[in-house]
């Protein structure tokens, strides 16, 4: 049995922005996760994305098909995807998901989302879209908090133009509950890291997230993370951990099934496309020289 990770709490309510960009700055640095609370997401507005994501995946799969993911936004079925390619098991993750992109008039070219009929889910594109803005805003703080905590003017991804042409994603997910007819040994979600800048995750409460600290052992060793109620819990990507030349851990994670039925919903921060990822001066010294290469944001991969 894994052990139960106890991650730090940072407070988005507290006053002292130097001591909480201190915390995350320690968090990032031991762990690259952190809780989060007092974010200002309305626990209704919660409520309610959960309950429009279970009427959403409780539909017929006829129904779910017709809005199969196409440029990234839609419905991907149970099984479709294999975060973790290295597996010895032939069969996808047990999970479905649903992508929500950028939104129109997100100073974006085209909203390509596709969005449930409102016959069958009248609620459900403005809840999502409600859901969506609140947490942009609330990642757009962190944004500003971790760059207090690498030495930073708060708005200097905002002057690099990180945030130019937002391209961040929703990802509401669904893994069932009853896996007892499969013979082989599944994860709802294989190992992986996320790709952008954080990722901001909220559950209905079931467990089942494990996180790797040290990506190079082997045998690797997982522990599990607990839930609390309401709570956002935060984790580096991979693009931050570029940025700061690997000082923020871009840490691996993964879903195990426990028997019970876990929804969660997971935002994406991603900088604009064009922009430069380069080693943050405040990162970097004679005896640290940047390890990677500078890139685009646009070639790493979307959301997994």
């Amino acid at each position: 049995m894994a052990s139960v990770l106890q991650l730090p709490i940072i407070d988005l309510s507290s006053q002292d922005r130097t001591s909480v960009a201190f915390s995350i700055h320690q968090a990032c640095l031991d762990y690259g996760f952190f809780y989060l609370i007092n974010h200002g997401v309305e626990d209704e507005l919660l409520e309610r994305v959960f309950d429009e994501s279970r009427k959403f995946f409780s539909l017929p799969i006829e129904e779910k098909m017709k809005l199969a993911r196409k440029e990234h936004r839609g419905y991907t079925a149970l099984y479709a995807e294999k975060l973790d390619p290295t597996t010895s098991t032939d069969i996808g993750d047990a999970k479905e998901s649903y992508y929500i992109g950028p939104l129109a008039g997100n100073e974006t070219e085209n909203d390509l989302n596709q969005w449930p009929s409102g016959e069958l889910l009248p609620s459900w594109r403005a809840t999502m879209e409600s859901f969506y803005k609140q947490a942009l805003r609330v990642g757009r703080r962190i944004i500003s908090l971790l760059a207090l905590a690498l030495n930073l003017d708060e708005n200097f991804f905002e002057k690099i133009g990180a945030f130019s042409k937002p391209s961040d994603f929703l990802r509401l997910l669904h893994y069932p509950g009853d896996l007892r007819s499969l013979d082989e040994e599944i994860l709802g979600a294989s190992a992986h890291s996320d790709w952008g800048m954080i990722t901001l995750l909220v559950t209905n409460g079931i467990p089942g997230l494990q996180i790797c600290k040290e990506k190079s052992d082997h045998p690797q060793v997982w522990e599990d993370v607990a839930h609390i109620d309401k709570a956002f819990i935060v984790n580096v990507g991979d693009l931050m951990e570029r940025w700061t030349n690997c000082l923020f851990r871009s840490t691996l994670h993964r879903v195990i099934p426990v028997g019970e039925e876990r929804y969660s919903v997971a935002f994406f921060l991603h900088p604009s496309d064009e922009c430069v990822v380069e080693c943050l001066h405040s990162c970097c010294s004679e005896s640290s020289p940047p390890r990677l290469l500078n890139v685009h944001a646009d070639i790493l991969p979307l959301a997994v």
